[in-house]
């Protein structure tokens, strides 16, 4: 299945929650807390602006980004977890 994102949305493959702490304790999975980075597999076109032209978006599709902690929403295709979000709730792209 394709999933095409609209205007400035994108979709974000949600990295992994942590198993374990820093100082090494093995977290539950009630006690793992939701990701804040993913890399984008989509991107849309942009955002429409009042002259009828499409903005640029500043993320594109292989960025890895760091997004806002509960914006989006959450879905599940062919047993893989994504997230649909707005390009303003992506906080920063992750250069290497």
């Amino acid at each position: 299945m394709k999933l095409v994102p609209l205007d400035d949305r994108i979709i974000v493959k949600q990295s992994e929650a942590e198993e374990k702490t820093a100082g090494g304790i093995i977290l539950p999975d009630t006690a793992k807390e939701k990701p804040q980075r993913g890399k984008i597999i989509a991107a849309g076109p942009g955002k429409m602006n009042d002259k009828g032209k499409r903005n640029e978006m500043s993320v594109k599709k292989g960025d890895e980004v760091i997004y806002t902690k509960y914006m989006g929403n959450d879905i599940t295709i062919d047993g893989e977890k994504y997230v649909i979000l707005h390009e303003n709730d992506v906080l920063g792209i992750i250069e290497k």
